[in-house]
């Protein structure tokens, strides 16, 4: 991709997801997620209806008259985006790729959280970390989080949950909110998102396509497995290879609800042709 059609890319998905998140998201991402706690403000004389409890005794005995002490909310808070680029991200049969989707799911939060004036960082991964991004403030941070998703070439296209969550605790010290955005085509992250979510204020984003949960018969087709890039023949007409692969898909997807309910984290699911904001807001209208 050549810088002219990248940076042509990276202003048509900020005009979509900045619309987004100004218009619909920012009110509710604000409501949702809580800064860190109560800072003190100032001191003022006590007003009917101010609980006693704020009154700061050591002005008031100095002026001999109640006052109390005011407090604001911490707001700031840290985004971290933990996006999954692994060669499953590539598949789509509808009209955009889950890649394609994950890409304006990611603007869309980042533009929210800089509107609150909070800090946004980037970890992309597949079976390793393939790229950090420090979190930091601004428009131009998040233009260039932007670009990273749309152009990053992936040395890997394999998945590793649990090593992308693993590489979180490390760089984040301090509780932040955490987006993983991924199809979840994976196993074995259950106990590391278990401790993750404990640290963390975490939501997963499953991105999936209709052509996951089924497949049509089609007789003799070849496959490809985009992460290991390996070709197999399938006979799709038979009952069972429809059956089993069903089975295989619906057990990625019990195991991902079911990891995320025990670790007490949330979830959403949407399809790459679904509204993802209508999911998005109907989650934060559920957690405000």
């Amino acid at each position: 991709m050549d810088t002219k059609e990248l940076l042509k890319k990276v202003r048509k998905i900020e005009i979509k997801t900045r619309r987004l998140s100004d218009h619909i998201f920012g009110g509710e991402y604000h409501s949702t997620f809580k800064g860190r706690g109560m800072t003190f403000s100032e001191v003022r004389q006590y007003q009917f209806g101010d609980d006693v409890r704020n009154i700061d005794w050591n002005v008031t005995a100095r002026y001999n008259e109640p006052y109390v002490k005011v407090f604001e909310e911490e707001r700031e808070l840290t985004m971290m985006l933990v996006v999954d680029i692994s060669g499953s991200g590539l598949f789509g049969t509808r009209n955009s790729f889950k890649k394609d989707i994950i890409t304006e799911i990611a603007a869309t939060l980042a533009f929210s959280a800089t509107q609150n004036n909070d800090k946004i960082g980037l970890i992309l991964f597949t079976d390793g970390i393939e790229l950090y991004i420090p979190p930091k403030k601004g428009r131009s941070h998040v233009l260039r989080i932007i670009r990273e998703l749309l152009e990053f070439e992936p040395k890997s296209q394999k998945t590793d949950i649990s090593q992308a969550l693993k590489f979180l605790s490390q760089v984040m010290k301090k509780k932040a909110i955490v987006f993983l955005l991924s199809d979840f085509i994976a196993e074995d992250y259950q106990r590391t998102l278990k401790i993750t979510s404990g640290r963390h204020d975490l939501t997963g984003i499953r991105i999936y396509d209709a052509r996951e949960e089924e497949i049509p018969n089609l007789g003799i087709v070849q496959m490809q497995d985009e992460e290991t890039n390996k070709k197999i023949w399938v006979d799709t007409s038979s009952g069972a290879v429809r059956k089993n692969y069903s089975k295989y898909y619906r057990d990625r997807v019990d195991y991902f609800q079911e990891s995320f309910r025990k670790s007490g984290a949330g979830n959403i699911s949407t399809r790459v042709d679904e509204s993802y904001v209508k999911k998005l807001l109907g989650y934060f209208k559920a957690r405000a």
